[in-house]
């Protein structure tokens, strides 16, 4: 027969068995003190695997061979020669997968209803790609119900799975209105919507059978995945207001496949000397049981290698017509994306965008949200299956895992943008977190997520963080506090940018949505006050750790100035009065330099109050040496001076002026060492690199005027 005459053309060329004559072994020959010939072992390991390759080859055809003659039903339990060929054809497929020109003999076997049994289609593992003939061939028998209702909804997962590895979907898109019958079918519908939201276009969008799917919508959520595709691609034939929040759309499907994909994969590359893209489309071997690095390289099939790169240039891109999609595995450079940027066919594994520059300035630049949606499905549904700390015993991939993260955070900064899905993750996940797994990647995630109302981030972002902050080592709250400046800026950024983009008939509409921008920066801020008073008390003042709480209100201080946004908070007095008096220079440097920013533009009558009450503290401080009688803030420094005559310190209203502050001490004492005059010591301060402390004082202290200071430099 074709398809018997397809297989033997595909069939390995024999190689004869070469055999040694010699009258004792290698081993005998060691054993006697003479030379072993390595040449000649290792030739004969060369034969010895030929041969095996020669027998296993011979296997698959017969087996092949025994499957295209089956004519009537056959029962596995009844028929050792069935039990034999499709042992072979397990093993086989399982070690090095299945050639292309086995699958139209396979699934038609499989859907024919000529066997009863779910083994042949779990074995169904291709070591390259699957011919659409046989796919096609495949859903004609699915349609007439030859099958037992289990095997058309394994088929349906198989066929979910194997979507990347069909060498061309032309003739599959074609099959979308015969698919699209099955909804009615409630078992199989999950399926379906999945192997729709697979095959969807615009022009599916734009087809009357989107006036059937109103009937059969409900909340599930595989229903709400596919309209959310026909209400982006044709808004004005959904009316249905779909949920706003990520969820994993559909279940499942890859089960007893992607373990086995990956494995065929790496044993694959090992023993081949062909180019890594052409093997299922990656580009190193991974974990057999992770699937999400191996989802990360856009995956390459048959048909589809045969126009990648040949001899450097591309043997076959001139030849897609205007009007056909543009397979993204041939995407080699910018112009290329720039001249197919319309026409361009993601695959299922939507992973691979993530790592492919160029498919990430497509996503960038371009208005196609259903790209983004699938991404974002795809990225939700693997998150949520591979977690490693909601997964039982996978410490041993936490690495892997690790990579994962890394790489969505890497394209979270490329698009400068929050992937929706890594926020339900987040959300769904840090409850369960112990802050040591997977420590940065997650900080790093935190830094993306999207503004959204506070009330929603306290409960399933703030309340669990804080949890962990608080009972977590001085290091990790450092990144903690690093983590939520990041974010904060980031809210900010996209604030500027949208001010930029938007035009004068836009600005109303973004008038709303300041309040809840400004609301939520303001919760935000007040949340890190809150913790960063509290860490501060737990790990008494500790320098490093004021250092980070201090360039967090470095960005707060500069939220109107720089960002435009009109809002205005004040550290709290835990904050700020730890580092008034705190020992270290850098961070009284910091201070200066935050409440100088806060001067700049310090209008508003809410927090005026508050401002003046923190100078009349740093000026008695610093300056004036009266803070402990003048500061008048409720959780301010004013002593009793019979309180502070106990102490025993002798001038101790000067124990914090710029001469004998403790972060300044050393600075005095240098200064004195080099036996210049007090009239000077400023000018050395500043020379220090004390530049938030010159801007304060500067800014904040009414010197002797600028007559006196004249006279005095000229008695110098």
């Amino acid at each position: 027969s074709e398809k018997m005459q397809r297989r033997q053309s595909s069939k390995h060329s024999k190689r004869p068995l070469q055999v040694h004559h010699s009258n004792q072994t290698d081993l005998s020959a060691w054993r006697k003190g003479e030379t072993v010939d390595t040449g000649k072992s290792a030739q004969s390991h060369r034969s010895l695997s030929d041969q095996k390759n020669d027998n296993e080859q011979d296997s698959l055809e017969q087996a092949l061979s025994y499957f295209e003659k089956i004519q009537d039903r056959v029962s596995l339990k009844k028929s050792e020669v069935l039990q034999k060929h499709l042992s072979t054809l397990e093993s086989i497929a399982l070690k090095r997968g299945l050639p292309p020109e086995g699958f139209d003999v396979l699934l038609d076997v499989a859907l024919s209803g000529k066997l009863v049994n779910t083994r042949l289609l779990k074995s169904l593992i291709p070591a390259s790609a699957i011919p659409e003939s046989s796919v096609v061939s495949s859903v004609s028998w699915f349609c007439v119900s030859k099958c037992s209702s289990n095997i058309q909804l394994l088929f349906l997962r198989w066929l979910i799975t194997m979507f990347d590895f069909i060498d061309q979907k032309e003739q599959v898109h074609a099959l979308y209105g015969i698919f699209f019958f099955f909804l009615n079918d409630e078992k199989l519908c999950p399926y379906i919507c999945h192997v729709l939201y697979l095959l969807t276009r615009k022009e599916n969008g734009e087809s009357p059978h989107l006036c059937e799917m109103k009937y059969h919508f409900g909340m599930q959520p595989h229903l709400q995945a596919l309209l959310s595709l026909y209400k982006l691609f044709c808004p004005e034939l959904v009316s249905i207001t779909l949920p706003q929040k990520m969820k994993a759309y559909f279940k499942n499907a890859d089960g007893p496949w992607k373990a086995a994909i990956s494995a065929v994969r790496q044993r694959n590359q090992a023993n081949s000397t062909v180019p890594q893209p052409l093997l299922l489309g990656t580009a190193q071997p991974h974990s057999r049981k992770r699937k999400w690095n191996t989802q990360l390289i856009v995956p390459a099939s048959s048909a589809n290698a045969q126009n990648l790169v040949v001899g450097g240039k591309m043997s076959r891109v001139d030849s897609f017509s205007a009007n056909r999609s543009f397979p993204v595995e041939q995407l080699r450079t910018f112009p290329q994306l720039l001249q197919n940027i319309h026409r361009l066919e993601f695959p299922s594994q939507m992973g691979s965008v993530l790592t492919n520059p160029l498919l990430l300035h497509y996503m960038n630049c371009s208005k196609d949200e259903s790209a983004y949606l699938r991404l974002y499905y795809w990225m939700g549904q693997t998150l949520q299956e591979e977690c490693t700390w909601c997964v039982v015993d996978n410490n041993q991939h936490e690495e892997e895992f690790k990579g994962f993260l890394e790489t969505a955070y890497k394209a979270e900064c490329f698009l400068q943008e929050g992937f929706p899905s890594c926020e339900e993750f987040l959300y769904r996940s840090l409850p369960l977190w112990d802050g040591v797994s997977c420590r940065s990647q997650i900080l790093q995630l935190i830094s993306w997520i999207p503004l959204s109302t506070f009330s929603e981030m306290k409960s399933q972002l703030c309340d669990p963080l804080a949890q962990l902050f608080f009972t977590s080592s001085l290091y990790f709250k450092c990144s903690v506090l690093e983590s939520l400046k990041e974010l904060l800026q980031n809210w900010l950024n996209w604030h500027v940018v949208q001010l930029d983009s938007e035009s004068d008939s836009q600005l109303s509409s973004l008038n709303t949505t300041l309040s809840g921008l400004v609301s939520g920066v303001a919760e935000l801020i007040n949340f890190v006050g809150r913790i960063s008073t509290a860490a501060l008390h737990l790990e008494k003042s500790h320098t490093f750790l004021l250092h980070f709480i201090l360039d967090f209100y470095e960005t707060v201080c500069d939220i109107y100035l720089k960002y435009k946004l009109p809002l205005l908070i004040m550290p709290p007095a835990g904050v700020f009065y730890p580092a008034l008096l705190s020992m270290d220079s850098v961070n009284l440097n910091q201070l200066c330099y935050i409440m100088y920013r806060y001067y700049k533009w310090c209008g508003l009558s809410q927090t005026y109050q508050e401002y003046n009450q923190y100078i009349i503290a740093m000026v008695g401080c610093l300056w004036t040496s009266s803070a402990f009688q003048k500061d008048n803030h409720p959780q301010g420094i004013c002593l009793d001076d019979e309180l502070l005559k106990k102490t025993g310190v002798e001038e101790y209203k000067n124990s914090f002026n710029i001469v004998y502050h403790p972060a300044l001490m050393c600075y005095a004492v240098d200064f004195l060492q080099q036996g210049k005059k007090w009239n000077w010591y400023l000018r050395y301060l500043y020379g220090q690199g004390l530049e938030g402390l010159k801007l304060f004082i500067e800014s904040s202290i009414n010197r002797v005027s600028k007559a006196s200071q004249s006279k005095e430099d000229k008695k110098v």
